[in-house]
């Protein structure tokens, strides 16, 4: 048995070294792989985006934020991502839910709908969208060229995200636990709360962060259906299309900006928002 020596009054005790475990050789290389192919599509590709949008100056870079038609559709894509995403979270995680804990005829039919819109090029899914609710609609229902377009093209489109990241997550989940929480007489609704959601809330923020980064870049689903109307249903991602049609890529490269921003806050918030929920539970 080791007994560590006294320490003399007034002296700073002594720091414990810590330990630093080295990479092996294989480990080294296999991180400087991934890094390296990491950098080459991602940090490289940002990296210049960032500076192409400062080429022309922080001149060029205001005046295309401060533009009403770029203020407009940049207000309009995060607006009914948002929306979206929030309805997203709700419906999704109930779809998962119902999935996970029921039984019921057509279950798998159901499984795999939900992947079709992982499945659709975007482009057929604007054609769809469009048959479906624009002037020829055997439903009756006509949104062409209107802000609900947009609304239900982004809906659509992320519909999978959610339900997707939470059902993983819901089958691993202890059903022992909520039977214990329920014989010590929790109420559904306390054990949802204290048990469920916390457990539930990483993979609710990822798929709500998966779901607003795909709704504030599409494009492919909006252009048949929403019409692309300047100031009334034109999004950020048209909008970028057509400063590069233009020749402005300077000003196309400002608007990806702020959408990088706009979902790397965004990312940021629900990792907050999920690591609060789940310290409460």
């Amino acid at each position: 048995m080791t007994v560590d020596a006294p320490v003399a009054p007034g002296a700073a005790p002594k720091r414990r070294a810590r330990s630093v475990t080295s990479l092996t050789r294989s480990s080294a290389l296999g991180l400087g792989i991934a890094l390296s192919w990491f950098s080459l599509l991602v940090l490289i590709p940002l990296a210049l985006i960032v500076i192409q949008s400062v080429d022309g100056g922080w001149a060029t870079f205001r005046d295309t934020l401060t533009n009403p038609q770029t203020a407009s559709a940049l207000r309009l894509t995060v607006t009914q991502a948002l929306i979206v995403t929030l309805i997203n979270v709700v419906m999704g995680t109930l779809i998962a839910w119902v999935l996970v804990r029921d039984s019921f005829w057509g279950k798998r039919l159901l499984e795999v709908v939900i992947d079709i819109p992982f499945a659709l090029p975007t482009i057929v899914a604007g054609l769809v969208l469009l048959s479906l609710y624009g002037p020829d609609s055997p439903l009756g229902v006509n949104v062409a060229n209107t802000e609900r377009s947009v609304f239900l093209a982004l809906l659509f489109v992320t519909l999978p995200f959610v339900v997707r990241t939470v059902q993983p997550v819901l089958m691993e989940l202890d059903r022992d636990v909520e039977e214990a929480a329920a014989s010590l007489g929790a109420s559904r609704f306390t054990t949802l709360r204290r048990i469920i959601l916390p457990s539930l809330a990483p993979a609710i923020t990822a798929g709500a962060a998966l779901s607003f980064a795909r709704g504030i870049s599409e494009y492919g689903s909006l252009v048949l259906l929403s019409g692309n109307l300047p100031g009334k249903t034109e999004v950020a991602s048209v909008r970028i299309l057509t400063y590069i049609e233009n020749g402005n890529e300077a000003a196309a490269a400002s608007v990806a900006v702020i959408l990088l921003v706009v979902a790397l806050a965004a990312i940021v918030l629900l990792q907050v928002l999920s690591a609060v929920v789940a310290r409460r539970g």
